[in-house]
């Protein structure tokens, strides 16, 4: 039994800093899929993979608030992933993400 609590306590930490994400996806000609993390309190990251078989030019804009939203610019080539992150000074209490793709 006290295994079973100091489990439960262990997991206690990695739910305390979640926070809702809100992903708004705009993929023009290309096949690419995007997942979101809540990594840490102040920092959003995102996966990207491209299943086509062209290049993809992609915008990710992240949102948090009253922060300046950070915009990261990535290509992913056809078949492969690419990881996105962005860091905030405050704490992420509600993300927005905008992923914008294109054929490169």
């Amino acid at each position: 039994m006290k295994k079973y609590c100091a489990a439960l306590l262990l997991c206690l930490p990695v739910t305390a800093f979640a926070y809702p994400i809100d992903m708004e996806k705009h993929m023009d000609g290309v096949k690419v899929d995007a997942t979101a993390y809540d990594t840490a309190y102040d920092l959003g990251a995102i996966t990207l993979e491209n299943y086509g078989q062209v290049p993809a030019a992609c915008k990710v804009t992240f949102r948090n608030g009253p922060e300046a939203p950070r915009v990261r610019r990535v290509n992913v080539p056809a078949g492969k992933r690419a990881d996105v992150t962005a860091k905030f000074n405050r704490q992420i209490i509600k993300l927005r993400i905008s992923v914008k793709c294109a054929v490169e």
